[in-house]
């Protein structure tokens, strides 16, 4: 029986109600915030197209990192920008690499925070393809080989978790075969298991120099327009071994959160991209929307349509909004 008997308006009349029966509700718990760290000294450089972003050098990323400690923020994606780029990005496996020394830097001073690690070659190649070339395109085996190399540096620094992001074929496989061979049988792998070929990575190309430098990436990304294509994804990562799969870009592919936590029985993360952080801070600014309530909805729609985790440049401004 229909109108008058059911009226829904009688649970939205007041804030208490609303509390009562709300079905979704996003936590500090939640978040992920990303990290740019850039080799050399006194760097705390403010991205153009990213407002409140900043790439950090090792000696002043205390400054951030005690105000994401002190938000009770559980965790952090590291990116590095090294002072060396070649061919093959070998700076992804150098001991004394930004990110190796990131990660011991934040272990040892902020030892409450959980460390992972972003795995791919954009950032360390002089071409910014996320691997090895061959006949202008990324070989995907070659990659592998040194992917290998790259998570059990990570590891060896004092990584938590690693995150594989270049779509190479098989790489969940091989990190998981590298980390378990070199004793590192207890960390975790995100995979960034759903990643398209989308145009909302552009900021995110000027914070850590890695737009390609011919080309694109669609031979080894989604095709923005595939929805079945994610499921199978998952499911060879998760049989590879992937401990939590992950959707990037978020906002434009809930559908596809949605699919993975309806399909699938391990944590969905979803990555809310620089692109679709920069429109929010631009129509902010010049005074088109609340800034602070689409924050809010738009992460509240990602964990509505189903993620678990949710990586995001607006972790801290979140944070501090849930606090109160």
């Amino acid at each position: 029986m229909g109108f008058p008997i059911h009226r829904p308006r009688r649970l939205r009349r007041n804030e208490n109600i609303r509390r009562l029966v709300r079905e979704t509700y996003l936590s500090i718990d939640d978040l992920i915030y990303p990290l740019f760290i850039e080799e050399g000294t006194n760097i705390k450089k403010e991205i153009p197209s990213m407002p409140g972003i900043y790439r950090w050098s090792l000696d002043r990323i205390n400054e951030e990192l005690e105000e994401v400690a002190k938000l009770d923020i559980p965790a952090v994606l590291l990116f590095g920008i090294p002072a060396h780029k070649d061919e093959v990005g070998s700076d992804t496996w150098n001991e004394e690499g930004i990110i190796q020394k990131a990660i011991r830097h934040i272990k040892e001073n902020f030892p409450q925070l959980y460390v992972i690690t972003d795995v791919c070659f954009c950032e360390y190649t002089e071409h910014g393809h996320c691997g090895v070339l061959h006949d202008h395109d990324v070989d995907n085996d070659i990659t592998l080989e040194n992917t290998k190399k790259q998570v059990v540096s990570h590891a060896q620094a004092g990584a938590d978790m690693v995150a594989p992001s270049g779509m190479m074929d098989g790489v969940v496989k091989a990190i998981r075969e590298a980390l378990d061979g070199a004793g590192f049988t207890n960390i975790p792998i995100m995979a960034y298991s759903a990643k398209y070929a989308s145009a909302y990575y552009g900021p995110f190309r000027d914070a850590a120099e890695s737009a390609p430098a011919f080309g694109d990436r669609r031979t080894y990304q989604m095709d923005p327009a595939n929805r079945r294509e994610a499921l199978k994804e998952v499911s060879l990562d998760i049989e590879e071994g992937a401990d939590i799969v992950m959707v990037k870009p978020a906002l434009a592919y809930l559908d596809i959160i949605s699919d993975l936590k309806q399909n699938f029985k391990v944590p969905v993360a979803a990555y809310n991209v620089s692109g679709e952080y920069s429109m929010v801070k631009a129509a902010g600014k010049l005074g088109w929307i609340d800034e602070n309530k689409v924050m809010l909805e738009t992460l509240t729609s990602i964990k509505r349509a189903g993620a678990d985790i949710i990586i995001t440049y607006h972790a801290k401004e979140v944070a501090k909004l849930l606090r109160g």
